[in-house]
């Protein structure tokens, strides 16, 4: 039996290279040190080559902002090293004032990858290299020369940034503004409905939409000769790699076959499982129990505790808002608990992981062919909190046989019926459509009023007619605005029946049998991709 070799307690940790410091590659074999040296001298030159920064004096009475190193190991074994601003030591209203930088909504992706499936779009991808150093800086910004490679001679000058380095808080917002000036000059039109969506059309009529989340985009039309055209022309302003027909987006994989696409995160799910330690756990039939409610900890905070849970809930959050609306009511059911929870909230969290394992190869299917409309259901829990009298809000919106954009939240107020409920749900869910309506209006749809389900005959009753009684008087005016879509022809009410409802799964946790019969009819498909 071989002897294991001793640990080196005078070497860095290999388990985590992102928390690695550069004082840490000192502290390496001469070997190791030497490539991860050249790493950090190729991302240099690489910052010298885009001018993202200039040698200058120290200025007297300013803020210097210090940075480091970030390095990580590629998926081929290439060393990389990233130099990082320490953005957090900036200082607002000096080193900064905007910093809110527009990003495409998971919704609107989806919807477009329905749109794609129902009108045989052609969808190809595109990721831009260091996004972040295309863009301007308009602040005067200064910043220590990095670690372990000051200029020799000049120790004791300081660096002028002149475009956007990671870690500075305003960089998302500098390379956003940067990529909106071109695609204005490229001839595209940045949507009013979601600022991550530009749409160009030529004289023939023909369009190309474009899908930009910070430096991922996706290019998609039905001219394919027209969307590599404009594809090409965006690469020419910036160094990119092309990525072909989509396979990947924001960590969904995208398959496709004819005018049908499945989206899934099954490699994310896998690396969250593994992470969770549930690799190997026995499925669940539900993300939680039937009829489970979770109690408030009424303990002091336990910090690992809270810091455990915090890293599961936020994963779940994650495949939730992306293809699994499944474990939508389960997931923010639980989240509502992130500052202080329990040992319980913990161990219900890894049950819902356990219930992914077991639906893992599930994946959100849009059949093009299907030729289904644009439809939209709704339902409420009456009450259903038991600590805070709280009514649930559940709906989803469904294009080409799945659907694009649901949610489940808690009512943040009490509801004094059960009328009461559906109708701040259905209010709620119309408020949505109208936004899709919008959104679909500015790429070129004429739509019909879009049709809302709900199970509830007086909240569709005081849908459609203003009512002022007794019971309904005192109901905040924001809810009453879906009778003026309605009147707009915007949205149609009609009923279903409560047994046939699949928005009840957004709601509270079904039993095994009524949850599979509703999960099915969300598009969500078993699929052996092997």
């Amino acid at each position: 039996m071989k002897a294991v070799p001793p640990v080196d307690e005078n070497l860095p940790n290999t388990s985590n290279v992102r928390e690695w410091t550069y004082r840490d590659i000192a502290r390496l074999p001469p070997a190791e040190q030497k490539e991860w040296k050249a790493a950090c001298r190729e991302e240099l030159e690489a910052l010298r080559r885009r001018k993202v920064f200039e040698l200058v004096d120290r200025p007297k009475g300013r803020k210097v902002i210090k940075n480091r190193w970030v390095f990580d190991v590629k998926s081929d074994g290439r060393k990389k090293a990233r130099l990082v601003a320490k953005g957090f030591s900036q200082v607002e209203g000096v080193d900064y004032d905007q910093i809110f930088s527009p990003v495409v909504r998971f919704e609107t992706v989806r919807l477009l990858l329905a749109l794609s499936a129902l009108e045989d779009w052609y969808i190809t991808g595109l990721d831009v290299r260091n996004a972040y150093l295309y863009g301007k800086l308009d602040e005067e910004i200064y910043m220590e020369q990095p670690e372990g490679f000051a200029a020799k001679g000049q120790e004791h000058k300081v660096l002028r940034l002149l475009r956007a380095l990671y870690g500075l808080k305003q960089a998302g917002l500098a390379w956003w503004r940067t990529l909106n000036e071109s695609m204005k000059e490229l001839g595209f039109k940045r949507l009013v409905s979601d600022a991550g969506i530009f749409v160009f059309r030529d004289e023939d009529g023909g369009m190309v939409i474009v899908i930009v989340y910070v430096d991922d985009a996706l290019f998609c039309g039905r001219n394919k000769a027209l969307v590599n055209k404009m594809k090409a022309k965006f690469m020419e302003k910036w160094e990119c790699r092309d990525l072909g027909e989509v396979k990947e987006f924001l960590r969904m994989r995208i398959q496709r076959k004819g005018r049908t696409i499945r989206i899934d995160q099954c490699a994310y799910l896998e690396k969250v499982l593994l992470r969770c330690g549930m690799q190997n756990a026995k499925p669940a039939p539900t993300p939680l129990p039937a009829g489970y409610h979770p109690e408030p900890n009424n303990k002091p905070v336990d910090p690992i505790l809270r810091s455990r849970f915090q890293t599961v809930i936020g994963s779940l959050l994650y495949i939730m808002l992306g293809t699994r609306p499944d474990i939508a009511f389960a997931v923010t059911k639980l989240s509502q608990f992130a500052a202080n929870p329990s040992q319980e909230h913990l161990t219900k969290a890894l049950y819902i992981c356990r219930y992914l394992l077991g639906t893992r190869s599930y994946s959100l299917v849009y059949d093009g062919a299907s030729g289904l409309g644009l439809c939209a259901c709704t339902d409420s829990d009456w009450g259903s909190d038991p600590f805070t009298r709280w009514s649930q809000t559940g709906y989803f919106l469904k294009l080409a046989g799945g659907i694009f954009s649901w949610q489940s939240r808690a009512q943040k107020t009490v509801a004094h019926s059960s009328t009461e409920a559906e109708y701040m749900a259905i209010s709620d869910c119309s408020r949505q459509v109208v936004w899709i309506r919008n959104l679909m209006s500015e790429i070129g749809y004429e739509l019909a009023p879009i049709p809302i389900a709900g199970d509830s005959q007086g909240s569709l009753f005081m849908s459609l007619n203003p009512v002022t009684e007794s019971r309904s008087k005192h109901i905040d005016i924001r809810y009453h605005a879906i009778r003026e879509y309605i009147e707009n022809k915007q949205v149609e009410v009609f009923f279903v029946d409560g047994s046939d409802n699949p928005a009840d799964l957004f709601t509270k946790n079904l039993g095994h049998v009524k949850f599979t019969k509703f999960r099915g009819q969300l598009g969500l498909e078993f699929y052996d991709s092997a």
